[in-house]
């Protein structure tokens, strides 16, 4: 085959996941998007096969001694491909969750605050370090530097009415009598073990409750020769409180710890001497708590010609961060509370001003979480990664984004083992014409709801002012299909997060992040049918049950039953890649000579839903399966990892275990997040559904598709942050044509000309 010109990526043969031998050619320095159903092979195609293969190849560049340090990439299964560049992939997956990180310290603008108040800010403090809640000298010495206290109620922890030989003196596991960590305190010889807590002298309970790590004098014989004492608060909050195992007792914890924040720094994080230096009467910490919209103001305002250079490069990347919809976050924001879609956009903001070109940037549906207003922006964003000499891939369903495309590949033509295929390729009116399913979906325009059904109640909810609402009442239809609308940070859940805690009757809230989101977690698991399956084989095959367990027996020995190798990178995020044993089916190879009906454990658990469906014809959990298809999730499989699965596919797999509940209230958070133009309408149908059958819906949404056809709207604005909280608009989608206010209206009726 005659080498491709050099303007394009050629992939050639790719198999990875559903895809049947796909070959196609990627024009570079253009914006290419992948469209097609969910399951379709699109994410298959951009991220496991492109991205994955560009990560593996520039890691080999490095000399082996260089490798040794970096992640192991598995070779995704694709003939090869040709021309392609060094790849950045951003995702929406949250940058480190360290409670350390915000906004400004991961854009690096926290880092030019802090040259610039060691500069221009009066009195002179110190250098650049001197201003860091990361470091010694700028960190407020209470909170360390985080923001906020954790206080420990002892008296919750311990009974101070027992003796350390009592049961259930210590109310902690590990703590318990007998247990390890007891020993550490009945073995050191310091304390009379049948003697009350409350007896204890003044010194006594100090030593037990507060004492700094101290090597002892004299230690009995049964103490262990390196250990150290240490009171069991401090030990508590070192090796429990702030670590993994205090996240795995977190209800028992919660009823003993308080967090809130810091007095001392009034959750600055800085120290009073950092507050005391200032330009022009703010603080840093007052910077970072401004908006960012705020900031860039402040900044420009700046008069002192010192500061000429920095302001120019703070100004540049405070601007990116406005261009692209979040000039509502201030700059004090942790990274961990950042929605998928504004962690997305943060990431994208920090590249924007690169001196990189001939990358290819690869996004996840960048349009998560976005008003139109926000994706017109998003868009100016995206041109200029390419404009400025890149390659951008985009995996979306956006109508908006879509047309942004100088190039599209349609994957399909349905999901899972049905799809796979390129089914068209070219430009976005070549693609309107097309007969594809995403082609006719993006020709098909809904109409608006002109028969929006009667409310059955009302409840009113008074004064609303949580984060930026601004004292609103509102009045919430019941036994309707109500949109919250408005743009990003504008106060959508806020609102609904204070409606929920007011509201007593039956609800179910179900928000991106609603479910524990485990590697070992699947949607077998989770509908609890795995039990069924595996007594199944049990029953044919004549073995035991715990055999054909991923979590038991039959694990695969390499990865231990995850399916995936997890290399710890310290500093930044793990690496995942799928075990070589059990080419990441969980299993270890003896279990799968076991078959039911030709199948073993592994072929079943990795069949999808709708496979699963035909396969356990006669099962009582039949219906569990069936009401994940009717959410749209037929295409994901038995086995996967509940950690793959996007916001809005965690969401359909709770709402897929309530579909049989009437008269309850439903709240979801962007519900179409990920889904294609087709399986949104599928899913209207079933929430309309839901409806008649006595339930209230609202919908946190942005699409276009779902206001339409709501009963009933509730939009708030017009802005972000300070610029939001106030209610623009109430009544059903008719009438927001006629709307002086609304921010969603020149959309609704852009969309409607269609």
């Amino acid at each position: 085959m005659p080498s491709v010109s050099q303007e394009f990526i050629r992939i050639i043969h790719a198999n990875e996941n559903n895809l049947k031998n796909v070959s196609v050619d990627l024009p570079k320095k253009k914006i290419t998007v992948f469209t097609g159903v969910s399951g379709s092979g699109k994410s298959s195609l951009c991220l496991n096969t492109i991205a994955a293969e560009s990560r593996r190849e520039l890691n080999e560049t490095f000399p082996s001694f260089v490798q040794q340090y970096l992640p192991k990439y598995g070779r995704p299964r694709v003939g090869r491909i040709e021309n392609l560049p060094v790849t950045i992939i951003l995702d929406q997956k949250k940058p480190g969750q360290n409670s350390r990180s915000t906004v400004g310290t991961y854009t690096d603008i926290y880092a030019q605050l802090r040259l610039l108040y060691s500069r221009v800010g009066r009195p002179f403090i110190g250098y650049s370090d001197a201003f860091s809640f990361n470091h010694p000298s700028g960190m407020c010495p209470r909170c360390e530097g985080i923001g906020e206290v954790t206080d420990l109620d002892v008296h919750r922890l311990i009974d101070f009415d027992k003796s350390l030989n009592d049961e259930g003196v210590i109310n902690f596991p590990a703590f318990t009598t007998g247990a390890w960590r007891w020993k550490r305190y009945a073995y050191s010889g310091l304390f009379d073990l049948d003697k009350k807590i409350r007896d204890y002298s003044p010194e006594e309970l100090d030593l037990f409750l507060y004492s700094p790590q101290i090597k002892l004098k004299n230690p009995p014989a049964n103490w262990p020769k390196s250990a150290k004492f240490e009171g069991i608060v401090p030990r508590m909050y070192r090796s429990v409180i702030t670590q993994k195992e205090g996240k795995r007792h977190q209800k028992l914890l919660d009823q003993m710890v308080s967090t809130y924040k810091c007095p001392e720094c009034g959750g600055t994080r800085v120290n009073e001497k950092v507050r005391s230096c200032r330009i022009d009467g703010n603080s840093i910490a007052d910077v970072v708590a401004m908006s960012i919209d705020e900031s860039v103001q402040f900044i420009r305002s700046i008069t002192d010609p010192i500061a000429n250079e920095l302001k120019k490069e703070l100004e540049l990347r405070l601007c990116a961060l406005v261009d692209i919809g979040l000039g509502y976050l201030t700059l004090s924001r942790g990274v961990s509370t950042l929605s998928g879609g504004e962690a997305q956009r943060t990431k994208i903001a920090k590249y924007i001003n690169s001196s990189l070109s001939d990358m290819v940037y690869v996004f996840d549906e960048p349009s998560a979480g976005l008003h139109h207003s926000d994706i017109r922006r998003l868009s100016k964003s995206l041109m200029r990664l390419r404009d400025h000499g890149n390659t951008v891939l985009i995996v979306e369903h956006h109508p908006e984004i879509i047309k942004l495309a100088d190039h599209i590949i349609d994957m399909g033509p349905h999901a899972g083992e049905h799809g796979g295929e390129v089914v068209f390729t070219g430009s976005y009116p070549d693609l309107l014409a097309s007969d594809t399913l995403t082609g006719r979906s993006l020709r098909h325009s809904v109409p608006l709801n002109n028969r929006p059904r009667t409310p059955a109640g009302w409840h009113r909810l008074e004064k609303a002012a949580l984060h930026n609402l601004n004292d609103v009442t509102v009045d919430f239809p019941l036994g309707v299909l109500t949109v919250i609308a408005g743009v990003a940070g504008s106060g959508k859940s806020s609102l609904m997060q204070l409606f929920e805690q007011d509201w007593t009757g039956p609800i179910v809230s179900i928000s991106q992040n609603a479910i524990g989101a485990t590697s070992r977690s699947t949607p077998a698991t989770y509908l609890d049918i795995s039990d069924a399956i595996r007594k199944r084989f049990a029953r044919q095959t004549g073995q035991a049950a715990s055999l054909f367990s991923f979590n038991s027996k039959g694990a695969c020995p390499a990865c231990g039953g995850k399916g995936i190798i997890v290399t710890g990178m310290h500093f930044m995020d793990p690496i995942e890649t799928v075990c070589e044993v059990c080419d990441g089916t969980r299993y270890a190879p003896e279990v799968l000579q076991y078959r039911v009906d030709g199948q073993s454990i592994a072929d079943v658990m990795g069949m999808s839903v709708k496979e699963a469906v035909s396969f356990f014809e006669e099962e009582p959990f039949k219906k569990q399966l069936i009401s994940l298809d009717r959410v749209g999730l037929g295409y994901i499989r038995l086995n996967q990892s509940m950690s793959t699965l996007s916001g809005g596919e965690l969401q359909r797999v709770k709402l897929a275990s309530h579909l049989n509940e009437k008269g309850t209230v439903f709240i979801m958070d962007e519900p179409t997040e990920g889904l294609h133009t087709d399986d949104t309408l599928k899913l209207m149908d079933l929430f309309h559904q839901l409806v008649d059958e006595g339930n209230s819906l609202f919908l946190v949404e942005h699409r276009l598709d779902v206001i339409k056809q709501a009963d009933y709207l509730i939009e708030l604005g017009p802005g972000g942050g300070n610029a939001g909280g106030n209610i623009l608009f109430t009544g059903p989608p008719g009438e927001l044509l006629k709307s002086s206010k609304s921010v969603t209206r020149p959309y609704v009726e852009e969309n409607l000309q269609h």
